[in-house]
């Protein structure tokens, strides 16, 4: 439930009147799945990406956890590294 809600106030809190407005007849349910849809097509483009190596997968994995970062989430302790 974690998940959606951070999706749910991250929507909300973007681009109010163009992006929410539309939607305020949709319910909340329809608003987080279009964010997840989304973020899974930015998720598939960085794990299709064929040019790098298998040495740079840890980048694919660090565009990944940028991408669930921007959906308003984090990527846990387990991705502080600074």
């Amino acid at each position: 439930m974690e998940l959606y809600q951070e999706l749910l106030a991250r929507a909300l809190a973007e681009d109010i009147a163009e992006h929410i407005m539309p939607f305020l007849v949709a319910d909340s349910k329809e608003i987080v799945q279009m964010r997840c849809y989304q973020a899974l097509n930015q998720i598939k483009e960085i794990i299709h990406d064929d040019t790098q190596s298998d040495e740079e997968c840890f980048l694919k994995i660090e565009k990944i956890i940028a991408v669930l970062e921007e959906t308003g989430s984090n990527g846990g302790n387990r991705h502080d590294f600074g």
